[in-house]
């Protein structure tokens, strides 16, 4: 496996000299190509303004973001709107999706933004359709969608280019714990046959425990590392691990899987 996420040195000030607020603290890692890898820490911790460096909504204050080969620093003009259009997924925990849209016309709005063959992303939407049980709703409006089937929706739009990365910022966090689990199942799904490379920050250890790896984040550093332990260790026991892991670290939340 090669890495499509090389982070390096990473560091992110807020406020003017004399009165900064550092959220980043010199964080280094790799997310490799078809990994489902989690960020974990509690609120105020640096998770979603890292998520943010590597979508380039935000530009770091030092350090290097690299993403399948590209310096997103040195991203310009027409290269950089590529890399947001084509290169990465986005699911946000709000959904985002456009009320004046149906639910296909909201995943399939990246092509019209992409250029991409329309041909092609027809035949993935379809097996995405399938694959996430929207089909029953592709002709209606978010307001006429459950939360759950808005956020398979969103699923759907962020993954239809077949992006080398998705980046999830607490995609479970507006879902009842039914839908929440089906959703994590979907996306674990699509990471195990299609591999698709996941990067998910999260608060909750019911949802890390989906992810094979976990960074945990506290005062904008890097501070553990958890791996599952496949094929021998279970989804149960990997939440405990990391139940065990957010408790000494402090911050976090808990549910039943």
């Amino acid at each position: 496996m090669k890495p499509i996420v090389s982070v390096s040195a990473l560091r992110k000030c807020y406020g003017r000299p004399g009165n900064e607020t550092t959220a980043l603290d010199g964080v280094s890692f790799q997310v490799m190509q078809g990994e489902f890898l989690g960020i974990m820490g509690s609120s105020g911790s640096g998770k979603s303004t890292l998520l943010n460096c590597i979508a380039t909504v935000i530009r770091p204050t030092a350090g290097t973001v690299t993403v399948d080969g590209e310096d997103l620093a040195a991203l310009r003009g027409g290269a950089l709107a590529r890399y947001r259009g084509r290169k990465i997924g986005y699911l946000f925990q709000s959904f985002e999706l456009l009320d004046n849209l149906t639910g296909e016309e909201n995943i399939l709005l990246p092509l019209s933004l992409s250029g991409a063959r329309e041909g092609e992303s027809r035949s993935r939407l379809e097996r995405l359709t399938e694959y996430l049980e929207i089909g029953d709703v592709l002709d209606k409006f978010p307001a006429q969608m459950s939360g759950g089937q808005r956020q398979r929706v969103a699923a759907a739009r962020a993954l239809i280019l077949s992006p080398a990365l998705v980046l999830a910022d607490e995609p479970t966090g507006a879902l009842d714990s039914r839908n929440a689990r089906l959703l994590l199942e979907k996306l674990s799904g699509l990471n195990r046959t299609e591999g698709a490379t996941i990067l998910m920050v999260t608060h909750d250890a019911a949802a890390a425990s989906y992810c094979g790896r976990i960074l945990f984040l506290r005062d904008g550093q890097l501070v553990h590392e958890l791996r599952r332990d496949v094929p021998r260790e279970g989804q149960e026991d990997f939440y405990g691990r990391i139940v065990q892991v957010t408790a000494q670290l402090g911050g976090g939340s808990c549910c039943v899987l």
